[in-house]
């Protein structure tokens, strides 16, 4: 079953993908098993027939897509020789005519299907197979970045119950702070935002040492501190701004803002006083 934040990365992605295709219907959803997609997604549609739909992989044109993982297409839905029929009676309810199925591959493992349709027999050209395909891509993006952030939550949770065993786990600890400070600005679900910016300040009130942080008051906007976390792994402004999707003079100008308010002269400074206000682990 799709989680919600999921299920609004389908419904973003059909929106855009009616808009820049002209396609009056469009439809999808995600995967609910390793063989069958749920349609839960409808926008345009004029009855509830294809809500719920059940695909499963090699049957009718979504699940053909699926099983090929490829993009699959009918001129004329009723009448193409080159699909099985299981699903006629909801997209005849719907009057669907002309429908592209592209399914949403996320590392080799097919996540769902997405479909765009016209009420007429047309032929679909070039301009709609792109937008399908780019719909699928947002997905697709969305997905992974979801993927990663969950593995990479695990992962800490983990170290945070071992942190202090070693410098090596610390050194682990510190790297994973930075990797889920990049990811947080790609999140769009708001509920997985707030889980993975709660572990990082879970990572960086930790000290790594039962000393604890110093009680001077400073505070840092959100990029300020993602900046920091680059510049602690040893990063230069150019790489920093590659991971976190920057430009270097803007990196350089959180760095230098972020040293002013931790009252540091150099980057190391500024790492040193980072974490022992508790900013960083």
């Amino acid at each position: 079953m799709a989680e919600p934040g999921e299920a609004t990365e389908v419904q973003a992605a059909l929106l855009r993908l009616r808009r820049t295709s002209g396609l009056p219907v469009v439809f999808g959803g995600l995967l609910s098993d390793a063989r069958h997609a749920r349609i839960a997604e409808l926008n345009g549609a004029q009855t509830s027939a294809l809500r719920g739909l059940v695909i499963s992989a090699g049957s009718g044109l979504g699940g053909k897509a699926m099983a090929l993982s490829r993009p699959c297409a009918v001129t004329d839905y009723a009448s193409a020789r080159h699909i099985s029929h299981e699903y006629d009676t909801a997209v005849a309810a719907e009057g669907l005519r002309s429908v592209v199925a592209v399914p949403v591959v996320v590392r080799r493992r097919v996540r769902g299907v997405l479909y765009g349709a016209l009420r007429t027999p047309l032929a679909l050209g070039d301009r709609t197979f792109d937008a399908a395909a780019s719909a699928a891509r947002d997905v697709e993006q969305a997905l992974a970045v979801r993927d990663e952030v969950r593995q990479l939550l695990t992962t800490t949770r983990e170290q945070l119950s071992g942190a202090g065993e070693g410098p090596g786990v610390w050194e682990d600890v510190r790297e994973a702070h930075r990797e889920l400070r990049a990811l947080a600005p790609r999140i769009a679900d708001p509920d997985l935002r707030d889980e993975l910016l709660v572990v990082c300040g879970r990572l960086a009130s930790a000290t790594g040492s039962d000393r604890p942080p110093e009680t001077r008051y400073v505070r840092l906007a959100p990029r300020e501190v993602d900046v920091l976390a680059c510049v602690a792994s040893g990063a230069t402004n150019a790489v920093a701004a590659e991971r976190l999707g920057l430009r270097p003079e803007t990196v350089k100008a959180y760095l230098r803002s972020a040293m002013r308010k931790l009252g540091a002269h150099t980057r190391l400074e500024a790492v040193v006083a980072a974490r022992r206000v508790g900013l960083l682990p």
